[in-house]
């Protein structure tokens, strides 16, 4: 079916139904333009069919920033059935709880001057670890175990409200007492204990924004669990394909609940969360003390938002369900009954979808025709080319001078990364007309990004050396000072 799978799909009210006998009758859905549809990879079905196949699988939705990835697609949702249902690793990823982070200010957009885009870069990079190895202030195992079971509410409550916390999606996910952290094993989640505020590499960023629609200057922030997460997903893996070695793809491991590692994922999934959420949050403060001395201005919270996650939750015409949310991002509507009682009750939560760095971001509000999607949209613009073949085609000096001439300064050198450019990623535009025209949600702000700060491998390399360089000379100026009094 790989080569004609397409002519399987039926377009209807705004997205596509596709209908083969590989699906097993589980109802699969691509919330795609026609564009987007005829650009999708011939080898997404093969994935597609990888996430109808998991046990108790009650219905699939394609995002439209889907692409090809490990087991299963990026941008895809499962719902597998609560009491009988499996909880799939793949369709969580490496990296639990990534999410975003809005936030905007009442600074007219065109305070944000060369000068001054390149100054708020610089002290946000004061302040904030970028890379893949960076480092902030190591915690105490107590206070790590604090942040892994109590969220934004532990957190909040030891250090002050410096943030609005009931902006946050969740302030915290329940774990298990008896749950303890898988320290050591293949993943070493240990490595979270010094992470906490820093932002990570890949496509992880920190962007000053311009609203549109309301002419001030945004803030948005793409990270998650750092180490930690990445750390539990692979111990987890491992005990998956220990429990399952005839499952042949790691990506493809999973717990049933007669499994012994069925509630501990569960948990390891929370713990991966909460760190997610503090580390939003620890960051928005961060890059608000930045923000108010180069804009003299406060920034205020607008939301806190996770993907890859898999939570339980109910749905109208499926029951109660695991929702697995691969690249894809939570979206209640109005009058959903997880919203009673908070500020989102009458019209729904925001929504963050960010496109490339030189491209729009959104932040949406859903409508009740999510509940087709089994309530979620796509967390981005999606990948339409790898990194290896940006960085293979792709020419540096030239990447560099179109971001110059739009007038985005990125990180303090001006540098892109090449294979987190704009030619790397979809049409967000293009994107986000999928999601409005099958009526998930509607714009509410349109955001055009000024300033873009990433951290990649080369850069966390150099920092890594500067770091290693001044341990070195204050080492040899102590063995010195040691000899002058030694003489």
């Amino acid at each position: 079916m790989i080569e004609d799978w397409k002519r399987c799909a039926v377009r209807r009210d705004g997205f596509y139904d596709l209908e083969t006998e590989d699906l097993g009758g589980v109802p699969v859905r691509l919330f795609v333009t026609k564009a987007l549809f005829d650009e999708a990879e011939p080898t997404l079905y093969r994935q597609i069919v990888n996430a109808a196949r998991f046990l108790g699988a009650r219905l699939v939705a394609i995002t439209p920033d889907v692409h090809y990835g490990y087991g299963v697609p990026v941008g895809c949702v499962i719902l597998t059935d609560r009491h009988e249902g499996a909880v799939a690793m793949g369709p969580v990823g490496f990296d639990i709880g990534c999410g975003m982070m809005s936030a905007r200010s009442n600074v007219p957009a065109e305070a944000a001057t060369p000068d001054r885009k390149l100054a708020f870069n610089r002290e946000v990079m004061k302040r904030v670890a970028l890379g893949p190895g960076g480092q902030g202030e190591r915690l105490s195992e107590r206070a790590f175990g604090e942040v892994i079971r109590g969220g934004a509410e532990a957190w909040t409550d030891r250090h002050g409200a410096g943030v609005d916390r009931g902006r946050a999606e969740r302030q915290r996910i329940p774990v298990d007492d008896a749950w303890d952290v898988p320290f050591g094993g293949p993943g070493k989640p240990e490595r979270g204990l010094d992470q906490l505020g820093t932002l990570g590499g890949g496509n992880h960023f920190i962007e000053l924004q311009r609203g549109e629609e309301a002419g001030t200057l945004f803030v948005q922030v793409h990270t998650g669990s750092r180490g930690f997460g990445h750390g539990l997903a692979t111990n987890y893996f491992a005990m998956a394909r220990d429990e399952r070695p005839e499952v042949r793809e790691l990506d493809l491991g999973y717990f049933t609940p007669e499994s012994p590692h069925y509630h501990a994922y569960q948990n390891a999934v929370a713990a991966g969360a909460n760190f997610a959420i503090v580390n939003r949050l620890v960051l928005f403060e961060k890059i608000a003390e930045a923000f108010r001395k180069v804009f003299r201005e406060d920034l205020e919270l607008v939301y806190e938002i996770s993907h890859n996650l898999v939570q339980a939750e109910h749905h109208p015409d499926y029951g109660d369900v695991w929702v697995h949310r691969k690249g894809a991002t939570r979206a209640f509507p109005a009058g959903h009954p997880a919203l009673v009682g908070t500020r989102w009750e009458h019209e729904g939560h925001p929504v963050l979808v960010p496109g490339s760095n030189r491209d729009y971001s959104y932040i949406l509000r859903p409508l009740p025709g999510a509940v087709r999607s089994g309530f979620s949209v796509n967390h981005g613009a999606g990948r339409r080319m790898s990194r290896g073949e940006a960085v293979r085609i792709l020419d540096q000096r030239k990447v560099d001078e179109q971001y110059r001439h739009a007038g985005i300064q990125v990180n303090d050198d001006g540098r892109v990364p090449l294979d987190e450019s704009a030619a790397c990623y979809k049409p967000a535009e293009e994107v986000v007309r999928a999601v409005v025209d099958a009526g998930l949600a509607r714009i509410e702000h349109t955001l055009w990004p000024l300033a873009s700060i990433k951290g990649s491998e080369e850069r966390a390399a150099q920092a890594v050396r500067s770091e290693r360089k001044v341990r070195d000379k204050s080492r040899d100026r102590a063995r010195e000072d040691a000899r002058r009094r030694k003489g």
